[in-house]
């Protein structure tokens, strides 16, 4: 039997914080609570902390909530539990944070990514959800922790409780990532360009479930896609329908156009590719030609060379449709992420260190299963591209409902697994 290394009382601290973060679930760039809950832990431990414009690059965010929501939520934060010491270094949706850990004695940069954010979505209220029964469903409408990432959170305070406590057994510095804006793939390039990972030599990104049940972990998941997220505005010219329809110029028509022509997108030879609209709204009266039409939609690529194609001929359809029809079009990105591959040495590594968990029953090196897009992989581009090694893992968990549903939920037994884990690689590593 393998050694155990975690104190029990551990798991139960972390089930404390999930719960909390999940009751104050918090989406991309508004995480001002849970970043002021985070960074007073982990000052209370020792860590230097960087945090805000120091880890993000202002201008490299991508879907940004417009200011009035940003100061609504701080509000909203700080009559809801915030560390009203840290709150205010969070405003304006900079709220990123990287935690360090120096051992003071020889060995490599570590770094592993934990994200933050919830989802904008109305979660369940009905008897059978685990949340609701035992009384932390979000108390924010609209805004639901449905992926994991409140769990992601309180496993990377456990992995900081245990690095700390357990600093004389490792070597290097060990840098903890706490990312917003994971969903809609918007944040982790602002902390990229910032520069946070550029001394990194080996790093690591996890999640909770992906299909993997509890008890299972993956060391390796190569089935991310690349992706771009945009918002489309096609401005036409109002007119009456009836009476002088010649005057306007119709967005709702060139929008709906645009629909059908990026449906029709040829595929790519190369490997899978992707394209959806997700929202079309057009129009305000049946008798007035429609001089806004908004789409929501985005690109996914099996490589970021397939999805740059296809965002050129998304693009190509969009000018093309506002040109047929005499409108303007706006284009705004506002996700993105690519591809990238592990490390196959990192990963080899890991699945090494997984293997002598006694929480972990089954251990698989690598998995290309598809897990839909993340933007993890521009840590991890940016790290190879330095010359360092870069995994993303899978810890297994049992989940209630698929991720993204309203009635999602996850084993909360994985997360001690996931500490396990990483505090495994982390002594592995550190001293390689």
């Amino acid at each position: 039997m393998a050694e155990q290394l975690l104190d029990k009382n551990l798991h139960e601290q972390m089930i404390r914080w999930r719960r909390d973060l999940h009751k104050h679930a918090e989406s991309g760039f508004l995480e001002m609570r849970t970043a002021s809950l985070v960074a007073a832990y982990l000052d209370s431990l020792g860590y230097g902390l960087s945090i805000a414009e120091e880890v993000m690059q202002a201008e490299a965010r991508m879907g940004v909530p417009p200011q009035d929501i940003l100061d609504a939520h701080y509000r909203w934060a700080e009559q809801n539990g915030a560390d009203i010491d840290w709150l205010p270094k969070f405003k304006n949706g900079m709220t990123g944070i990287v935690a360090t850990l120096k051992t003071n004695k020889p060995g490599p940069v570590l770094a592993y990514r934990f994200d933050m954010d919830a989802l904008d979505i109305q979660e369940d209220m009905s008897a059978g959800h685990i949340p609701f029964e035992k009384g932390f469903t979000s108390l924010n409408e609209f805004k639901m922790h449905a992926c994991g990432h409140d769990g992601h959170t309180s496993i990377g305070l456990g992995f900081a409780k245990t690095l700390i406590d357990n600093k004389e057994q490792l070597g290097g510095t060990i840098k903890l990532i706490f990312q917003p804006a994971e969903e809609g793939t918007r944040g982790a390039k602002s902390m990229v360009e910032a520069g946070v990972v550029d001394d990194v030599d080996f790093f690591i990104a996890m999640h909770l479930g992906i299909g993997v049940p509890s008890g299972e972990f993956v060391a390796g998941n190569s089935g991310f896609l690349a992706t771009t997220k945009m918002d489309i505005a096609f401005k036409g010219t109002a007119a009456h329908a009836g009476g002088k329809p010649e005057e306007g110029r119709n967005a709702l028509m060139a929008a709906s156009s645009a629909v059908l022509g990026l449906y029709g997108i040829p595929r790519h030879s190369a490997g899978a590719s992707r394209v959806n609209v997700g929202v079309l709204n057009a129009g305000t009266g049946r008798n007035i030609i429609p001089s806004l039409a908004e789409l929501k939609l985005e690109t996914r690529g099996e490589t970021s060379e397939i999805n740059d194609y296809i965002r050129s001929q998304a693009i190509n359809v969009l000018e093309g449709a506002a040109k047929m029809y005499g409108v303007e079009v706006e284009v705004d990105i506002v996700g993105e992420a690519k591809s990238s591959m592990p490390s196959k040495e990192l990963v080899e590594t890991l699945a090494r260190a997984a293997e002598t968990s006694p929480l972990l029953k089954k251990t698989v090196e690598w998995s290309t299963d598809s897990a839909g897009s993340e933007d993890a992989t521009y840590y991890m581009e940016r790290v190879k591209e330095l010359g360092g090694l870069a995994t993303y893992c899978i810890v297994g968990s049992d989940l209630t409902a698929g991720h993204h549903n309203e009635r999602f939920d996850f084993d909360e037994n994985s997360m001690l697994a996931a500490v396990d884990v990483l505090y495994r690689s982390a002594l592995s590593l550190s001293k390689a």
